[in-house]
């Protein structure tokens, strides 16, 4: 991967990127929430990363880990149900393992991302191969090694994969084997932030 350097506004643009794409996609992942899930996927990250958004307009953090700590924190006190918690968690611990650099690689921001998303299977005991947003977080962060576009198409050929997976972790863990058939919602919405992040990076 080419060394480019990351600063906050590139970060500020990856947030912004990413709530535009998820705005755009609210309604497909609601309807994928639905047969699995509490049918609200869609609304609850549409409203959350509308929230940061307006949150880094207003006050623009200073450092890279400083924006995504930052965003990571509003997801959690503005996102329903596990979702918040969840992205909340990966952004914050991205954050924190970033530090107070004011620019990092994209190297360092592998590093980091590789940490958020060992957070995020801590909190939901999960596990690629579960059906959740981990099976698309994993093979994208793998994939930025090569670049950010590798990491977009691996993330999206991730949530793809769990179609015929049976959910084991989650609301949709109580479906059982009617979980099979449907592509998980976090999964889906995962592989936008790595969408949003090619496209910055552009």
């Amino acid at each position: 991967m080419s060394e480019t350097v990351l600063d906050a506004a590139f970060f500020v643009r990856w947030m912004t990127a990413a709530a535009a794409v998820i705005d755009r996609e609210a309604d497909r992942l609601t309807e994928l929430d639905s047969p699995i899930g509490d049918a609200d996927h869609g609304r609850n990250m549409q409203r959350g990363f509308a929230a940061v958004v307006t949150m880094l307009e207003t006050e623009p953090p200073a450092t890279p880990g400083a924006v995504l700590t930052a965003a990571g924190r509003q997801l959690i006190s503005s996102v329903g149900g596990a979702s918040g918690p969840l992205y909340g968690t990966l952004l914050r611990r991205t954050g924190k393992t970033l530090g107070e650099a004011p620019q990092v690689s994209a190297a360092e921001l592998r590093s980091a991302l590789a940490a958020g998303v060992t957070a995020v299977g801590q909190l939901g005991g999960s596990a690629p191969g579960d059906k959740t947003m981990l099976d698309a977080l994993t093979p994208g962060v793998a994939a930025l090694a090569d670049s950010f576009d590798a990491a977009a198409v691996a993330s999206q050929e991730g949530a793809l994969a769990t179609v015929p997976m049976q959910a084991r972790k989650g609301r949709a863990s109580y479906l059982g084997e009617r979980s099979i058939g449907h592509q998980d919602p976090g999964a889906t919405s995962s592989a936008l932030l790595f969408a949003a992040l090619a496209e910055v990076a552009k």
